[in-house]
């Protein structure tokens, strides 16, 4: 009877063993899988950043092409874009969520460039992504602004002036629509004279989200029309370090081709720029409200650079 009782408890304690192991074998099992399936994630999502910035390459050559680049996901995406100001030209970083299993993935690496300017709301979320760029000229050209859309998100223009309805219609984008062709379901950009509107762009001024976004040119328009306002702002502060840049190349062009008796005497006004430019890059204030005040003598260095053909810097 005791040796009976004795193999019992030994095939007993065997069992609770094998259990025990079991179990820790299967935990590690899951913990290792599910390590494996994060990596992965974290992996796929610094991928897409980087092909995000591969893909809009071919997009800085100016809006005259026309051309709207897609970007399709396998997957629901979010794209954050980040923008921030602690190198010389400050830097565009970009940071991207996937669904995976029905939860979406979250990371914290982000890919950065220093020479790209990317406006689009944070996160733009969906599976197929819509991009065009258009060049800022401020007098000279800066940089290419690049926009960046869900196909889920429709924008209706609504009474925009005809050379806007000319550059929309040839971009033939998509989710960006003119009066006649809307649902009235997209998100309703309207321009002076409409009302019942939840974006309003005025001759120098964007008003959504009861946030008003100044501007100066129409690549600037755009930008403020898809971007938040933090986006906006801290991308308009990263040009405005790009123009003072460019102004200082040019000062030193002009220095070097008053050698040969061709002059522009810009370098006055050029220093002007680099001046109330810099005023802005730094303050601690919104930037775009002050775009105005550089208008003249951007106005007059254009005037001037464009008038003297034959000594032109740009």
């Amino acid at each position: 009877m005791l040796k009976q009782k004795k193999g019992a408890l030994e095939i007993s304690f065997k069992w609770i063993f094998a259990l025990i192991l079991g179990a820790i074998i299967l935990f590690l099992a899951i913990f290792l899988v599910s390590k494996m399936i994060k990596t992965g994630d974290t992996e796929q999502s610094a991928k897409t950043s980087k092909n995000i910035g591969v893909l809009t390459n071919n997009l800085e050559t100016g809006f005259a092409s026309g051309v709207t680049n897609t970007l399709s996901m396998p997957v629901e995406t979010r794209i954050y874009n980040d923008c921030v100001l602690d190198e010389n030209f400050g830097r565009q970083r970009i940071r991207t969520s996937q669904k995976s299993l029905g939860k979406w993935t979250e990371t914290d690496l982000e890919v950065g460039f220093p020479n790209k300017y990317y406006f689009s709301s944070t996160p733009v979320e969906g599976k197929e992504f819509f991009l065009f760029s258009k060049p800022f000229e401020f007098p000279f050209k800066v940089a290419d602004l690049i926009y960046i859309t869900s196909a889920d998100k429709k924008y209706c223009f609504i009474n925009p002036r005809e050379d806007i309805e000319e550059e929309i219609d040839y971009l033939d984008q998509k989710n960006i629509l003119l009066g006649n062709n809307c649902t009235g379901e997209e998100i309703k950009v309207c321009f002076s004279g409409s009302f019942d509107c939840d974006i309003i762009v005025e001759d120098n001024f964007v008003t959504k989200d009861g946030k008003i976004l100044y501007y100066e040119g129409d690549a600037l328009m755009y930008a403020a029309i898809f971007s938040d306002v933090g986006v906006y702002e801290c991308q308009v502060k990263r040009l405005m370090l790009r123009t003072i840049q460019l102004a200082s190349l040019y000062k030193d062009k002009e220095n070097f081709v008053g050698r040969t008796g061709c002059s522009s005497n810009l370098a006055p006004d050029l220093s002007a720029l680099m001046n109330m430019a810099h005023g802005l890059a730094t303050s601690d204030g919104t930037v775009s409200g002050n775009l105005a005040s550089l208008m003249f003598t951007v106005d007059e260095i254009d005037y001037k650079n464009t008038g003297n053909a034959l000594c032109r810097l740009w």
